[in-house]
């Protein structure tokens, strides 16, 4: 089967072409799951890229993305297939009146005609490459992934009418998991394993700088400075890189050139969304005035 990409250095420079900045150890994972066909398990804090990490691998290679956005209680019918019940009860009812026995007309209802494809099984039939993005995977629960185990391992799907439909092409599979429970080793070793973390404050800048349009690289290592500091706080919940560009476009529509405390505070509904880690962080902030202007 064709291959995305031909080393990890050129899978480096493509996500970095649509703007994806991250290390080469991104970009070698990335690049084996794409060799060796094995699914990418991306855990690590909200906001960090996870889920934009599979958007620009399918940007980078012009291939389709289908995307399962799990939650609690999705089941089959959603994630992998379900039957069009009324499409077989109408023909079922045109049948009634004709000379054909119950056998015949069960084997032609339970046939691809009638055959409702979800994201899971329309990745699996996909003739073009494609992309396959399930996420926030720890949101299901843990029977729930057992459905997913037969495609993550051999790709393709069993479905005991029509028997087992087999991938004509291996799509590049990505899960995303916030860490909110703990996944089945019968998942995790199907996977190649990778975390994403919060950037460090340069490729923070890098990011800042390919996203916002108009902002100034000064502005922009400011923002990632400021930043930084609150990340260092006990908060209940931290910056995402999300909120961190949010932010910066922000600041650029106010035509603000210099961050201080004072604006860091006018602005800070802007980065966190906890009244509490806003309290937390404006205290600390504003108690640090000079500290934070001599090291911006």
């Amino acid at each position: 089967m064709p291959h995305y990409f031909e080393s990890i250095e050129a899978t480096h420079q493509a996500l970095n072409r649509v703007d994806y900045m991250c290390d080469l150890s991104i970009a070698q994972v990335v690049y084996l799951a794409d060799r060796i066909s094995k699914p990418i398990l991306v855990e690590g804090p909200a906001g960090t890229g996870k889920t934009q990490l599979a958007k620009s691998v399918s940007e980078a290679t012009g291939s389709r993305l289908i995307r399962l956005q799990c939650y609690e209680g999705i089941d089959e019918a959603k994630a992998l297939y379900e039957w069009n019940y009324k499409k077989q009860l109408l023909r079922i009812q045109t049948e009634r009146d004709t000379a054909r026995v119950w056998d015949e007309i069960s084997s032609d209802i339970f046939s691809e005609e009638f055959l409702l494809t979800r994201p899971l099984l329309e990745a699996i039939v996909a003739t073009d490459q494609v992309v396959l993005l399930i996420d926030e995977i720890d949101r299901v629960e843990v029977e729930t992934e057992a459905l997913l185990l037969e495609l993550l391992s051999e790709y393709q799907v069993s479905i005991p009418e029509l028997g087992t439909i087999q991938a004509s092409q291996h799509p590049l599979v990505f899960l995303t998991s916030n860490n909110t429970r703990e996944l089945s080793e019968a998942l995790k070793r199907r996977c190649l394993y990778l975390h994403v973390d919060y950037p460090s404050m340069r490729r923070e800048r890098e990011i800042i700088v390919a996203k916002v349009p108009d902002i100034t690289n000064d502005l922009a290592d400011q923002i990632a400075k400021v930043v930084r500091l609150i990340r260092k706080l006990d908060l209940k919940k931290q910056p995402s890189v999300s909120e961190t560009l949010d932010w910066a476009r922000t600041l650029v529509l106010l035509g603000v050139q210099r961050v201080d405390a004072g604006i860091t505070s006018d602005t800070i509904n802007i980065l966190l969304k906890y009244h509490s880690d806003i309290n937390r962080a404006t205290e600390k902030l504003s108690g640090a005035t000079e500290k934070l202007s001599v090291e911006l």
